[in-house]
């Protein structure tokens, strides 16, 4: 039976990439930081397991556990994150820290630590980025950030890999039904303070962690693309699904910098003078 590891299982697109990989004939290996988001795993039939992707004293425990059973991983999906929403400069330097530490970094130790275990199979590692990597919106420069790096290392492993045996697929969705939005709102409503230079903009900070939710493409599109690239013999190297996906990353591309400030502005408020 074919195994996949899927990091941030508790909710989202991971939850949902954990059934969708079940129901394909795999034996899952969901992960979540919470210990009742991993009973909560395991009472779904989930191989479940407590993981904090930026604990590294986990990571090892996990290899060495991998290297013991010796089975190897089919497809390991590096989902585990989330959206810092707000100013870049209300954050500061360790909103940006935290974010990288989740978003980014943990991208390459996770894939480092199971690298032996996706050779023995010649495994994929699917990244999970963002449209958000490509078109950078005010009160998300942070979250927009890390997914732009995970573009970077993501197309820097895929080359690296390929002569290990081990291919590598990025998937950048847009707008997608999940949970994204409570959670970025939940990380705005804690920078958004009466001291804050951009407190007369706090609804467009709000707007900004509402954006997600625009026309949002189901979860179950998400997961039907990513089963189906997956399971080619030559996987794609980049997998672009929900609204927005195709539309905003031409955009970025395309419209010159002085209109596209302009329009993003004022959809955020900034073009209001206080």
């Amino acid at each position: 039976m074919p195994i996949a590891l899927i990091t941030g299982c508790s909710s989202g697109i991971g939850h949902a990439l954990a059934h969708a990989f079940k129901n394909a004939g795999y034996d899952v290996w969901a992960t979540a930081r919470k210990v009742e988001d991993v009973a909560r795993l395991h009472a779904e039939g989930f191989f479940a397991l407590e993981l904090d992707v930026t604990d590294a004293a986990a990571l090892a425990a996990l290899a060495e556990r991998l290297a013991q059973d010796g089975s190897g991983i089919d497809v390991l999906i590096n989902n585990a994150g989330y959206g810092a929403i707000g100013p870049l400069l209300d954050g500061g330097a360790e909103t940006i820290r935290r974010q990288f530490e989740t978003n980014v970094f943990a991208v390459v130790e996770v894939t480092r630590a199971l690298l032996p275990a996706l050779r023995i199979r010649q495994g994929l590692v699917v990244n999970i980025g963002s449209v958000s990597g490509l078109f950078v919106t005010p009160f998300a420069g942070v979250y927009c950030a890390s997914k732009a790096a995970v573009h970077a290392i993501n197309e820097g492993m895929r080359m690296e890999l390929k002569p290990l045996g081990v291919r590598v697929m990025e998937v950048q969705p847009g707008a997608i039904d999940t949970r994204f939005a409570d959670n970025a709102g939940a990380q705005a409503e804690l920078l958004i303070a009466p001291t804050s230079p951009w407190w007369p903009w706090r609804e467009g900070i709000r707007a900004r962690s509402r954006a997600s939710q625009d026309r949002p493409t189901p979860v179950s599109e998400v997961t039907r693309k990513v089963i189906e690239a997956a399971q080619r013999a030559t996987p794609p190297a980049l997998v672009r699904v929900g609204n927005g996906c195709g539309a905003l990353p031409l955009l970025a591309a395309l419209v010159p910098t002085a209109w596209l400030d302009r329009v993003l502005m004022k959809r955020f408020g900034l073009n209001q003078k206080h």
